[in-house]
């Protein structure tokens, strides 16, 4: 794995899952040197969880059933080490990619495929599970983190409900954007609680990284006083290790910091991509070893945390995540017209209250439907007739051929048997067609 110029890589687990902690920091360190093998066991099985989560969603877009889906295929191992570090003060901000981070926080992911079925805008109580929604705009919901940072330390007490750091997670394209260059501004300014969570996957869609990044992308915040940290994006320990430190950093005032998770994206950018078409499968296999999930199954196999019962016992439980998934996406209905009025303001609003009570009185029965208003009969005056322009004697029109097949008001704008065009609105009324 490349480490750039004078950027070591925190690594904890190889491989093959032999553990190794000499390339931590001292914070680093004390926070592994606390984790305990239940604690590994539960990363682990968050980890085939979500990617069973993942599979069904891939499966039930290419069955027609959601409009969408972005997948996580890869990245668990970078997703689940750092939501482990969230402590119940704390704020996460996903893009669009962060399955694991939304399971984290507690929220059922079967509730993502409400937005991307298109039946919902997607949502869930924001504050009770202190994770953000989804934002689908690069980079966008980076400048809403660190703004929700700065009120959390003009507002909050360390002890108190907003006492705690902010983490948002972008991908290294993202990092290209404009909005995180003014996001870095403001959070080294006002020294903001957040740490910026990047998971270099590789790809930006199918631009590869190293296109546009000519350093590692933890030296990114050295030019605005932030540090960073570079580590090994398919090891969950040294991603968990990383980012409590760098949380740790934030909550008690030493400003924000960046943490780069170098993964690969083992799937598409989304199901709308084929990555066949600009990066060659060798690449694929080769990152295919480095699995997070089969790198962590083996240290905990080593370490006796680990054994077929229990890992049979895990894999069922993912397959019962997938099936609960699959039935809640199917058994999602229409959108309700209620909501455009119960989720506009925090408290009632007279207007809105007015606007609901006025739909309510109009609205239509159940399972009505809207018929449209009845085409409006063609204006047979304005249709030249058939001889009106004579042709020479012993001459022959040549109309261009028929093109069967087609609807009328595409055919209608061509030739006819009589060798005049005739208007759009009134050709297939004439009788020389």
């Amino acid at each position: 794995m490349p480490t750039g110029p004078s950027v070591p890589v925190l690594q904890v687990l190889a491989p093959d899952g032999q553990r190794n902690d000499a390339s931590a920091e001292p914070a680093e360190a004390a926070y592994l040197a606390a984790l305990t093998p239940q604690r590994m066991v539960a990363m682990y099985r968050d980890m085939v969880i979500i990617r069973a989560f993942d599979r069904e969603a891939t499966a039930l877009q290419r069955r027609g059933e959601l409009g969408l889906w972005v997948s996580s295929l890869g990245q668990e191992g970078a997703q689940i080490g750092s939501a482990h570090a969230l402590s119940p003060q704390d704020y996460a901000f996903p893009a669009y990619r962060e399955h694991g981070v939304v399971a984290a926080c507690g929220i059922d992911p079967a509730n993502i495929f409400a937005m991307f079925r298109g039946v919902d805008h997607g949502g869930w109580d924001t504050e009770a599970h202190r994770c953000h929604t989804y934002t689908l705009v690069v980079g966008g919901h980076v400048l809403h983190a660190v703004g929700y940072a700065m009120g959390e330390a003009l507002a909050g007490q360390p002890d108190g409900p907003h006492g705690g750091a902010v983490i948002v997670y972008l991908g290294d394209g993202a990092m290209a954007q404009g909005d995180v260059a003014e996001s870095l501004v403001f959070a080294a300014s006002y020294q903001a609680p957040v740490v910026f969570f990047v998971q270099n996957n590789g790809w930006a869609i199918s631009t590869p990284t190293e296109a546009h990044v000519r350093v590692p992308l933890a030296r990114r915040g050295e030019g605005y006083g932030i540090p960073g940290r570079r580590v090994d994006g398919n090891d969950a320990l040294a991603c968990f290790a990383a980012t409590s430190a760098a949380l740790d950093a934030a909550r008690s005032g030493r400003g924000p910091g960046i943490v780069e998770a170098v993964t690969y994206r083992m799937a598409p950018h989304t199901t709308a991509d084929d990555p066949s078409r600009y990066r060659p499968a060798s690449q694929e296999q080769a990152w295919a070893a480095r699995d997070p999930i089969i790198r962590l199954e083996r240290h905990l196999r080593q370490i006796g945390a680990l054994d077929d019962v229990a890992k049979a016992a895990i894999d069922a439980q993912g397959d019962a995540a997938a099936a609960h998934a699959r039935a809640a996406c199917l058994a999602l209905g229409p959108p309700s017209v209620d909501g455009l009025f119960s989720r506009v303001y925090a408290t009632e609003h007279a207007q809105v209250a007015a606007d609901a009570a006025l739909w309510s009185a109009h609205r239509p029965p159940v399972g009505a439907r809207c018929r449209p208003p009845p085409k409006p009969p063609h204006n047979l005056s304005r249709c030249p007739p058939p001889q009106a322009r004579p042709r020479r004697i012993g001459t022959k029109p040549t109309p261009p051929p028929r093109r069967l097949g087609l609807p009328p008001h595409l055919r209608s704008a061509w030739w006819g048997r009589c060798g005049r065009r005739w208007a759009m609105r009134c050709g297939p009324t004439r009788k020389c067609w």
